[in-house]
């Protein structure tokens, strides 16, 4: 007999909100919020119960807010017993990825805040030299839109697939003429594309001048020299200590997210029969959904959800 193997998964930009720190605001993890503060700077309290949702559009904070709910929720939910004993890997959808790799005991919390605070500072700046945006496809299938992508970039735009969330949901990134011109043309191949509020064109070339940045920040901290499996986004790879973050981080400002096949990894390969999502809103489980029907996903967004669980036992 063993225990359900269970998954956490961490959400990414775009989930932020103003006061989306209020719910857990009287919780003793909300204590990790000063500790967020003193490691990068920024009045995390403020951030996350005061500020606006069009301030919290601002790359960089958006990422810290979205992390430092992310952490708190986890920290929460150990210390309530909301996962039971038997998590066996993690992943993080884009700055997500930090987290996960927070709670899978690869970096400290410090450490994690002070790398998203450089990651979000740099793909600001970046985005800042060079216009650019985002949107979402619904409905087409992955061939046809990088097929419309590269026909798009031939045609001298430049546009390409930043993310590959589920099927039938593939983000695009780069200029607005690029981006603009895959809506146009989105209808032949059966898609319908929905505009981001983002900041820049992320995970596109796009983003390159971030990387030197972000590559000095990541050589200067310590990783844990064995954790938890942390599926990475560039190539949907489990890692447990052997991953070189370094250039896995690097890699993914430039790079797709590979989210579709990172929770086959963790659903496939890693086993997990359950996964967890932790952090605001609940945009991933709807994505996994649409991955693995079969699969149990719940979401951990707030403090009334942290029941504790009971581990159910399988047979092996």
């Amino acid at each position: 007999m063993s225990q359900l193997p269970i998954g956490l998964v961490f959400p990414g930009q775009g989930t932020q909100r103003q006061g989306m720190g209020e719910q857990w605001r009287e919780t003793p993890s909300w204590e990790l919020t000063e500790e967020i503060s003193e490691a990068t700077g920024e009045d995390l309290a403020e951030l996350l119960l005061h500020t606006s949702t069009d301030q919290l559009r601002r790359t960089d904070l958006a990422q810290l807010t979205v992390f430092s709910v992310a952490v708190v929720a986890h920290a929460e939910a150990v210390r309530r017993g909301a996962l039971g004993t038997t998590v066996v890997a993690c992943a993080g959808h884009s700055l997500g990825e930090y987290a996960a790799l927070t709670a899978a005991g690869a970096l400290t919390v410090s450490a994690a805040a002070a790398l998203v605070a450089a990651r979000g500072r740099a793909m600001r700046d970046a985005a800042e030299q060079r216009a650019g945006t985002m949107g979402v496809l619904v409905a087409a299938p992955l061939p046809e839109v990088d097929d419309l992508v590269a026909a798009v970039r031939a045609s001298g735009p430049e546009v390409w697939v930043a993310n590959v969330n589920a099927p039938g949901q593939t983000v695009v990134s780069g200029s607005p003429e690029g981006v603009a011109l895959v809506e146009e043309y989105a209808p032949s191949i059966g898609g319908k594309m929905i505009r981001l509020q983002v900041g820049g064109a992320f995970h596109s070339p796009y983003m390159a001048p971030a990387v030197a940045p972000l590559r000095r920040a990541l050589k200067d901290t310590a990783f844990a020299p064995a954790h938890l499996p942390v599926v990475a986004n560039v190539d949907a790879e489990p890692y447990s200590g052997d991953g070189d973050w370094t250039e896995l981080g690097v890699r993914q400002l430039t790079s797709p997210v590979l989210w579709e096949r990172s929770v086959r990894t963790l659903t496939g390969v890693l086993g997990c029969r359950k996964l967890v999502e932790l952090g605001p809103g609940r945009t991933l489980a709807g994505l996994i959904k649409r991955i693995d029907p079969e699969v149990e996903v719940v979401s951990l967004n707030g403090p009334d959800a942290l029941e504790p669980v009971r581990d159910v036992a399988v047979a092996t």
